[in-house]
């Protein structure tokens, strides 16, 4: 074997140890979810990434429609259990549902930057693999709560902040976005802050998490025409609602349609599964399933209270 050979092979053999023992950090990878098919969309030098296929049990003949979940947790940590019993009850309705992961400081030691590219990978390869996935290229819903609301905002808003080695032939926008109390305003608006004080001073400063100016990556402050139509669930007494409201009032302004459903007294991540004996997991669900229904995607009457309450039994 020659001498360039060799140091190939070394520099291949390093990588895929590397990877190797960056997947070991990663619990995500090791994650299981009945009646899901995991795919790794992704290999990056922190690690593989996988997405979590929920595929409804009857198969049609028509392509379906998708929806791609982002957890939520800073950009720092988080799994994409969070989203597990969503993808359950809209694969029964029908749609394919995705639960994806994504780089995190805690776990790859990257910033929201990644998350990002990660998250547009995401919904690239879905779309790349329309056939196999049995969906509509056409109908592809980018979802997700907190961070990773951000992370579903900012695939359909914010341009660049790819990886390299992608095919940006393949769009990586969605059609649609279903958003659980995002942040998708992180630089200053109206003369008010996104943040409240101690959270912008957290871990480093905003910037510093993001890897980048936060106005780079502020969804609110990119806002164009076109975009795709959008819901969003929020908590009257939650810190990033200001600054949703002001996305709201952009995407109007813009011409674009986004619903803004406003939970009375409630907080930061009122909308998850085993929360408040499920009330809000079940209203927030059920209007996805009613926005669903208005842009074409789903079809007949979806009762998440009834499926939930067959689900317990």
């Amino acid at each position: 074997m020659s001498k360039f050979a060799i140091t190939g092979y070394c520099c291949l053999l390093m990588l895929v140890t590397s990877t190797v023992q960056a997947d070991k950090k990663n619990p995500n990878n090791d994650l299981r979810f009945d009646g899901a098919q995991a795919k790794t969309f992704k290999v990056t030098e922190e690690g593989s990434l996988k997405l979590h296929i929920f595929e409804p049990e009857v198969r049609t003949e028509e392509p379906r429609p998708v929806i791609v979940f982002f957890y939520g947790g800073a950009w720092k940590a988080g799994s994409p259990k969070q989203f597990e019993e969503h993808c359950h009850y809209l694969a029964s309705r029908g749609m394919v549902a995705i639960t994806a992961d994504y780089r995190v400081s805690s776990r790859q030691g990257t910033k929201a930057d990644a998350s990002v590219a990660d998250a547009k990978s995401a919904i690239r390869w879905v779309r790349e693999n329309y056939k196999t996935l049995h969906i509509d290229e056409d109908r592809v819903v980018a979802a997700g709560g907190s961070a990773g609301g951000h992370l579903a905002a900012c695939t359909a808003i914010i341009d660049g902040f790819e990886s390299d080695q992608q095919n940006l032939v393949i769009s990586s926008k969605p059609n649609a976005m279903v958003l659980f109390n995002p942040a998708v305003t992180l630089a200053p608006f109206n003369s008010q802050q996104p943040l409240p004080k101690e959270k912008l001073e957290q871990d480093g400063g905003l910037e510093f998490r993001m890897g980048t100016k936060p106005i780079n990556l502020s969804p609110g402050h990119h806002v164009v025409s076109d975009l795709p139509p959008t819901i969003m669930f929020f908590g009257t007494e939650d810190f990033l609602l200001d600054g949703s409201k002001y996305f709201h009032q952009q995407m109007l302004k813009a011409g674009n349609r986004c619903d803004l459903e406003l939970y009375d007294g409630q907080s930061h991540g009122f909308f998850n599964y085993g929360k408040s004996e499920n009330k809000y997991f079940i209203e927030t669900l059920q209007a996805t399933d009613d926005f669903l229904q208005s842009i074409g995607y789903l079809d007949g009457f979806g009762n998440v209270a009834a499926w939930h309450a067959d689900r317990q039994r």
